[in-house]
């Protein structure tokens, strides 16, 4: 149905389960989307595993008994293609969260596609 969606079902629901580490299946779309969580800071960290079913080994983060994610939210369905101009990229609780936008040259964050003046797809928002 929706990959993305299930990656970030699990998270959400390891991270209010005080879970340290999920397994989820492997994409592309997937890796870099984790890569960019972890380079924000929201994810400890990650590894590719495996040679023929490959899956993705994420490590949560938390400070305490909390996880440094508080939310997740998917803004783009497959039955709803959200897409963003690079000045209409919003902005997430005021800039402390980030948009993941995937755009021409790759996901990155909202802050680094309203930078280099890139619109495309708003895929999830994180705080």
């Amino acid at each position: 149905m929706d990959p993305i969606a299930d990656m970030l079902t699990s998270i959400r629901n390891a991270n209010q389960a005080l879970k340290s580490e999920i397994i989820v299946p492997h994409s592309q779309i997937k890796e870099s989307a984790v890569r960019l969580l972890k380079d924000e800071g929201y994810l400890e960290a990650f590894n590719v595993e495996g040679d023929v079913k490959r899956c993705i080994r994420i490590r949560l983060k938390f400070q305490g008994r909390k996880g440094v994610i508080s939310g997740l939210q998917r803004l783009s369905k497959p039955g709803l293609r959200l897409y963003s101009s690079a000045s209409e990229i919003p902005l997430v609780l005021g800039g402390m969260g980030i948009a993941v936008v995937s755009t021409s040259q790759g996901l990155m964050s909202g802050h680094e596609a309203r930078r280099r003046n890139l619109g495309g797809e708003l895929l999830f928002k994180v705080w």
